[in-house]
């Protein structure tokens, strides 16, 4: 086939792209003869290696099309990439019987797949998510035929030619000549642009006397209900839980068990009928 390329190696492309495209370029292409014996084997059969050799055939199909999805800033490999993922599905489902060539079949299934790849990749924030603004997503951009916004007139035209109502024209287009702004600064952002940064308008509510007071209460509220409720333990078992939770240096089951002369087990239980002790004096 011209190539040394393992087929694992073909579905995925690497840094090198210039390289994955000549070695998809060597595989030979398949007549329509010899497309329908090998789809037959696979579809009557489950033939594997028919299946390999029908998707190793039209990867350069899915190069080409990767191409006219370029003026989207995403990587050529990630979209071919998915474009393979979406070769593989039309050829699992291609049916020999239907009287059309496999490539007229996988069309549609890989540009479903870099569809949503771009949908997912393309913007932080979802651009498109019913049916008609996936729609205008993909048709706005070819339609637009200047860089300027669209005049009423030229906005009513491309809403019939969609089957859209002008407002999600204009909405679209608004969405597609719209930016992602980082919430904050840039590493190399100096001090006169930092502050644009959308993180330096929140309030900082940390140092607000009326929040401080609250967590102290809050802190003094639960520090003397737990006192409270210790109280309603006995020595040993008060005793355990200071050790195990409270104090600084904190003591393991054995070292307890050594103490007081009991097993680890014990400890263990007496640890945990106190802490739902404690749980019910809280709440009460």
């Amino acid at each position: 086939m011209g190539t040394s390329l393992q087929p694992v190696d073909v579905l995925a492309p690497g840094a090198n792209l210039n390289a994955y495209v000549q070695a998809v370029n060597g595989f030979a292409v398949l007549s329509a003869e010899e497309e329908k014996e090998l789809a037959e084997k696979l579809y009557y059969h489950e033939d594997l290696e028919a299946a390999r050799r029908l998707v190793l055939a039209h990867l350069r199909f899915v190069v080409h099309i990767a191409k006219t999805y370029s003026g989207y800033g995403l990587s050529q490999g990630d979209l071919i990439q998915e474009g393979n993922v979406g070769l593989m599905k039309a050829v699992k489902r291609f049916n020999p019987e239907k009287g059309v060539r496999l490539v007229s079949f996988a069309v549609h299934w890989i540009k479903a797949e870099m569809h949503e790849f771009i949908l997912r990749n393309w913007r932080i924030v979802k651009v498109a998510t019913t049916k008609a603004q996936r729609k205008l997503f993909f048709n706005l951009r070819g339609a637009k035929k200047r860089l300027a916004w669209l005049t009423e007139e030229e906005t009513k035209v491309i809403a019939e030619d969609l089957g859209v109502e002008t407002k999600h024209v204009r909405e679209m287009e608004g969405r597609l000549s719209a930016y992602d702004a980082a919430f904050d600064a840039g590493s190399d952002d100096d001090d006169d642009t930092a502050y644009q940064a959308p993180a330096y308008y929140l309030e900082d509510k940390r140092y607000d006397p009326a929040v401080q007071l609250e967590n102290a209460d809050w802190s003094d509220s639960n520090a003397a209900s737990l006192a409270k409720a210790l109280e309603v333990l006995d020595d040993r078992s008060r005793d355990i839980l200071q050790q195990r939770w409270l104090n600084e240096d904190k003591a393991t089951l054995h070292e307890l068990a050594a103490h007081y002369g009991v097993s680890a087990e014990r400890i263990r239980q007496l640890e945990k009928n106190a802490m739902k002790k404690i749980r019910v004096a809280m709440e009460a």
